[in-house]
């Protein structure tokens, strides 16, 4: 008869697994994110990073009205003014090629965290000022630990960094620490961006949301 103990084992069996092939997978891979995200995002740690973003009245009414952000129109953004949000949010997206990611529908709390952090992750980059390179979105991960739990998954992230950086390249690593640290000192400074209604802030200046979330860059 199978144990606990034994299931736990399996499990971090496949949970190395995966980080070590995400580890050897080239930055970008986002199949193997996947396969990482699936492993790590147990019921359990979902369980805790929903309690700990419900703890600020923000988080806990986005899981209570679960909003989306909904249709993006990119044309359309892009005729608002450019100091808005709407406007570089939507120039970023075009001038990269990029198209808003969507997520499937909802039916409980776990499924709503990952749809809005899939929904807003290039919104993030931008209030954030995270670039879209390599150095950007270890920065942009460390700001996920601070502000979402540091759960293993986004520990995951940034380890895996860490550990590509001792194997192929150890002259990237200050570079990469000084990432990690400026997006979890932003993070730790500002105020919590999960749950926030971003569709309704379109039209306001970015430099204005940014203050209003003090966003110091």
């Amino acid at each position: 008869m199978e144990t606990i103990k034994d299931t736990q084992q399996q499990w971090q069996d496949l949970a190395l697994e995966s980080f070590l092939n995400i580890v050897k997978a080239p930055d970008g891979d986002f199949d193997a994110i996947a396969r990482l995200s699936s492993t790590l995002n147990d019921a359990s740690s979902l369980k805790i990073i929903v309690e700990f973003l419900s703890r600020h009245p923000q988080g806990k009414q986005a899981f209570l009205e679960r909003p989306r952000l909904g249709n993006v129109d990119l044309q359309q953004l892009h005729q608002l003014p450019q100091d808005t949000l709407g406007y570089v949010y939507a120039d970023n997206m075009l001038k990269n090629g990029l198209t808003p990611l969507q997520a499937n529908s909802i039916n409980n709390d776990y499924e709503y965290l990952s749809a809005h952090i899939t929904e807003t992750h290039d919104l993030w980059h931008i209030v954030t000022g995270c670039d879209t390179n390599i150095l950007g979105e270890i920065q942009l991960e460390a700001f996920y630990v601070a502000q979402l739990y540091a759960s293993r998954f986004w520990l995951a992230l940034l380890a895996k960094n860490l550990l590509k950086a001792v194997v192929y390249d150890i002259e990237v690593a200050e570079r990469y620490m000084n990432a990690i640290t400026q997006g979890w000192t932003m993070a730790k400074q500002a105020k919590p961006l999960f749950g926030i209604r971003w569709n309704t802030l379109w039209e306001k200046p970015l430099k204005d949301v940014r203050s209003s979330l003090n966003i110091i860059l």
